[in-house]
């Protein structure tokens, strides 16, 4: 089974998350310029919102890079064709099933990389084409499922015979090991990404992930079916307080709409939605994008060698 370095013709077996509204052609384009895969976030913005992302990428690299589609997205379908119109390298995909679009894109030549939460999805996903799968374990930051990375990642690379790519919880050198462990061929990074110098998020964001401790990330959206985790501040435990009295769905989504954006563009840290995974308590500067993949994976052959391991 081949690395996702190898899979993708990129430097190191290292995946961006697919952040919305936080993974532009800016950031997108630094991680593939520094040797992984940028992703562009596609979150609810429609094709041709997209496409210039895309564009814009393109001048600034050369290198390999995707887009995320969310499938809940009303823009889904055309964002998905557009996709294939742009002649993108690489597609990943979040929230469903992606088994309606993977013929038109496996006839393009489009390499697809599902995200799963369980050893379900990856085998339907596996059936119907795809080249490699996402894990993301619940220590993730923004829509997560119920599972840890240590506990899905394992069971779904015993489930599948395509490349698993471990997400959720790694920040440095012991966490890409770690998934190598477990069986993985490659690792997706978001949250140590924020922290990064080309990342496009407002410097009071920047600000609380370097400054969040083990224990500053709380779970919103479980009464909904749609957790969502985030750092502790003001909104979130006006959500949580509100869930927990028995609010309404729509009474709760009054209460976040237009919170990420509130986080990432005006550096609302006390009404936004400051998505990041649990590792945040492990971020403690920030660095350049290229600067952050080198430690995560340059010398790890001499750090491995170097553990004691009975």
């Amino acid at each position: 089974m081949r690395n996702i370095a190898e899979l993708l013709n990129i430097k190191y077996p290292l995946i961006q998350g697919g952040m919305a509204h936080i993974a532009t052609h800016k950031l997108a384009s630094a991680v593939s310029n520094a040797g992984g895969l940028g992703l562009i976030a596609s979150g609810a913005n429609d094709a041709e919102t997209i496409r210039a992302e895309i564009r814009k990428c393109r001048e600034l690299t050369d290198k390999p890079f995707g887009v995320n589609i969310m499938l809940m997205s009303p823009h889904a379908k055309d964002i998905a064709q557009m996709v294939i119109e742009e002649k993108v390298h690489v597609v990943t995909t979040g929230a469903g099933n992606p088994g309606p679009f993977m013929e038109a894109w496996k006839k393009a030549g489009i390499i697809v990389i599902p995200v799963v939460p369980s050893v379900a999805l990856a085998r339907r996903v596996e059936r119907n084409g795809a080249d490699a799968v996402i894990v993301e374990g619940t220590e993730a930051g923004g829509h997560i499922g119920e599972l840890t990375t240590m506990v899905l990642v394992p069971q779904v690379v015993d489930a599948v015979k395509i490349p698993v790519i471990a997400a959720g919880g790694i920040a440095d050198r012991r966490g890409v090991l770690a998934a190598f462990a477990l069986g993985a061929k490659g690792v997706q990074v978001g949250t140590v990404m924020l922290a990064s110098e080309e990342c496009p998020i407002h410097e009071n964001y920047k600000r609380k992930i370097i400054e969040a401790g083990d224990t500053d990330t709380v779970v919103t959206g479980r009464t909904t079916g749609a957790p969502v985790r985030v750092l502790k501040n003001k909104m979130a435990r006006i959500y949580l307080d509100m869930a927990a009295k028995g609010a309404t769905f729509e009474e709760l989504e009054r209460l976040t709409i237009g919170s990420l954006k509130g986080a990432v563009f005006e550096g609302d840290v006390d009404n936004g939605s400051l998505m990041a995974g649990q590792i945040a308590g492990l971020v403690k500067e920030i660095r350049p994008v290229k600067k952050i993949i080198e430690d995560l994976f340059d010398d790890i052959e001499n750090f491995k060698n170097s553990l004691q391991i009975l």
